[in-house]
């Protein structure tokens, strides 16, 4: 009896040993600490026969009730609702499922995107590419491969793990990784194969190498490039813990922003963006937030969503660069109404740091940019038509201003000279009622309409983190007929104030900027602002005009996500 039973015991202990892998790996890793952005290789031996699974799984977890962010503890709570998991469920921010068999876990399908979504639907989009799905339900997947995820055993940390792969907001605020598709983020890779043979833009330096015959196996990927310094990955090779290793910093780590970039880039960026800014009183602070979106890449430690760190560092850039110019426009060359500024100057501040907070808590964000994307783009098309010879005629204070402008250009042309700019003469001055003499020519405009004004941009400042001169701008040339060299001067002004309550209205909520990024914006911006105040007289009414009503058009594809070209 004893004869026959032994073998049998033997036969049923390889079957498990077969089906589970359980003692039946062997492997090594390339090296036990390697640079963020640098290849591990991983190989050994597996059972013959069997498909390769490799977990690569970061030691710290995340659960939804780690963060302390106001608006994530909100958000968590209303989706995990949708996406069935709990404020406890624990994921790795960052894993990564090696294997020669990605069709256990999901599978690949199309994704649209870019586009208005208040036409296209959530589904919609103007482009079309291919992402990596994982499986809806846990209960799908192969039940060898559910086996060897490693940390991840549930079906509540598979429905999270889904959530923070594929949503934007959970990329944003969890992994901090995505493939891109242009300056896209489509999804975050999670499931990987070998690259050679899938061709697949997520699979991008891995390779897969696997003698099922032998077992033998050799895989290699590419460690994120902004993994944050001392990160610690398990590995788990067929479902057993096999190694560990440590990613170490390569670069500047900007601790919040959550990226290694030399802070001198950014200084380079905030000087080219505070001119510009300076210059046309507009869109500052949307293009330092493009900026920080596509070459800095601000991303925010894990659980703080991007957008919370990256609006309070913007706010650097549209404070300090109108104080790089402010001095020039004020005391040199005295072209500030100030009766405007200081009325929309309120107004904003009010709506930045009070009203801001309550009207973007209750408008989809998405869906108010697209809306204000449409607001953008008629503003831009009448910026355009304002140069028309029918339009100038109409304004005829302003044309005459711009001929007395080109008159003292080509005379200090001529002489050798600079420009002098004119100033402004005040000629009456009531809260409903300013005049004002600028080049001679009298303009009228009414501060109490401008300080409503400044309480609506105040609410879209404090919502993206911008400064709001890309609506005050055209608003003012268009609605107040005021020129270019008038209207820049105040809009500094007003993006100043609007700087100081949306800051002021992110600290009282717990959200900080990144020190050093800040840092770096506040250098760049303030001697941005100082060359492009000395810029723009250098350049014509039209000229100025054409630039604003550019960078508008720019604002427009940015809101609608359809740069994917940039």
């Amino acid at each position: 009896m004893k004869k026959v039973l032994f073998p049998a015991i033997m036969i049923a202990l390889i079957a498990v040993f077969t089906t589970t892998g359980i003692c039946s790996t062997a492997a090594t890793i390339s090296a036990t600490e390697v640079k963020a952005g640098d290849t591990v290789t991983i190989e050994g031996t597996i059972l013959p026969g069997q498909d390769l699974y490799i977990a690569v799984a970061q030691q710290t977890m995340f659960a939804p009730q780690d963060t302390n962010g106001v608006h994530e503890v909100k958000r968590f709570k209303k989706d995990m609702e949708k996406a069935n998991f709990s404020a406890d469920t624990k994921i790795p921010p960052m894993y990564y499922m090696i294997t020669n068999n990605p069709g256990a876990f999901g599978a690949e399908g199309k994704k649209k995107f870019g586009g208005p979504s208040v036409l296209l639907g959530k589904k919609g989009g103007i482009y079309n590419t291919t992402m990596y799905y994982l499986k809806k339900n846990f209960a799908e997947v192969d039940p060898t491969a559910k086996a060897m995820l490693g940390p991840i055993q549930t079906e509540e940390q598979w429905n999270f793990l889904r959530y923070a792969n594929e949503s934007s907001y959970g990329i944003n605020t969890i992994v901090k990784e995505g493939n891109n598709v242009g300056k896209v983020t489509i999804f975050s890779r999670t499931v990987i194969t070998d690259h050679a043979t899938s061709g697949n833009y997520w699979d991008k330096g891995t390779s897969v190498k696997l003698d099922k015959a032998t077992g033998k196996f050799t895989a290699t990927f590419k460690t994120y490039r902004h993994t944050a310094p001392d990160t610690k990955f398990d590995v788990f090779v067929n479902g057993e813990k096999s190694a560990s290793y440590n990613v170490a910093g390569k670069g500047f780590w900007l601790s919040k922003g959550y990226r290694y970039m030399n802070p001198i880039w950014i200084i380079i960026g905030a000087i080219l963006v505070g001119t510009y800014f300076s210059m046309i009183g507009a869109a500052g602070g949307m293009l330092m937030a493009a900026f920080q979106v596509l070459v800095v890449k601000t991303a925010g430690p894990v659980g703080i969503n991007a957008a919370n760190v990256l609006k309070p560092s913007n706010m650097a850039l549209t404070l300090f660069s109108p104080l790089g110019s402010f001095y020039r426009y004020a005391v040199v060359e005295r072209r500030v109404a100030w009766p405007i500024g200081l009325s929309f100057g309120a107004g904003i501040f009010i709506g930045s740091i009070w009203l801001g907070k309550y009207v973007s808590a209750v408008l989809p964000l998405k869906a108010y940019k697209e809306w204000l994307a449409v607001l953008v783009v008629l503003m831009g098309i009448q910026t355009l038509r304002e140069l028309s010879p029918k339009m100038m005629e109409k304004r005829k204070n302003i044309k005459a201003m711009v001929k007395k402008f080109n008159d003292a250009v080509a005379k200090a042309k001529a002489d050798g000279t600079s420009v002098e700019m004119g100033k402004i003469e005040p000629v009456k001055s009531s809260l409903v009622d300013y005049r004002f003499k600028f080049w001679g020519e009298e303009f009228k405009i009414n501060p109490l309409l401008f300080a409503i004004l400044g309480l609506a941009i105040g609410v879209v400042s404090r919502s993206f983190g911008i400064g709001g001169g890309f609506l005050l701008v055209p608003a003012m040339t268009t609605l107040g007929a005021l020129p270019m060299y008038v209207a820049v001067p105040i809009s500094l002004i007003g993006t100043s104030f609007s700087s100081i309550g949306s800051f002021i209205g992110y600290l009282m909520t717990g959200y900080y900027p990144d020190l050093w990024l800040m840092i770096a914006i506040i250098i760049g911006g303030f001697a941005g602002g100082m060359l492009g105040s000395r810029a723009q007289k250098l350049f014509s009414e039209k000229t100025l005009k054409v630039v604003l009503a550019i960078t508008l058009f720019f604002l427009f594809f940015r809101f609608f996500k359809i740069e994917i070209w940039i």
